[in-house]
């Protein structure tokens, strides 16, 4: 998570009006594809670390800073990641159990296992910041 947090932090000044949000795909204890939101309009942190992991995240561990919105917990489930672990909660949009629960729909034929608030203080603060920033909030 310290890596995704590393990454999402690359986006400073350049997301805006999208959070900063970094992701890391881990399969075998090794770092496979990493990703960060880049831009507005550019593809999300978790889609950009998938597509750097390719084939390899079939049975990997993805580390996201911010609770992943529906396409990219939509992303995530076509992958087939075994499990999602993610910082902060995303009240607005996160469709890995605060809005939806798109990973986890008994409907589906691939549910991976969800890991929630991990480093979620420090992944937090970076939004606050990021958001303070964008009020003008010293």
């Amino acid at each position: 998570m310290r890596r995704a947090l590393e990454l999402a932090r690359k986006g400073w000044g350049q997301t805006a009006p999208n959070p900063l949000v970094g992701a890391v795909v881990v399969r075998d204890g090794e770092v496979v594809g990493e990703g960060h939101h880049t831009r507005f309009g550019a593809a999300h942190a978790e889609v950009e670390a998938l597509r750097a992991a390719g084939d390899r995240a079939n049975g990997a561990t993805v580390y996201v800073t911010l609770e992943p919105c529906t396409m990219c917990a939509g992303a995530l489930v076509l992958a087939r990641v075994s499990r999602v672990v993610f910082g902060a909660t995303d009240a607005k949009a996160g469709a890995v159990g605060s809005l939806w629960d798109v990973v986890r729909d008994r409907r589906l034929n691939h549910r991976p296992e969800v890991v929630g608030g991990v480093l979620a203080e420090e992944c937090g603060e970076l939004l606050r910041a990021f958001f303070e920033g964008r009020r003008g909030v010293s």
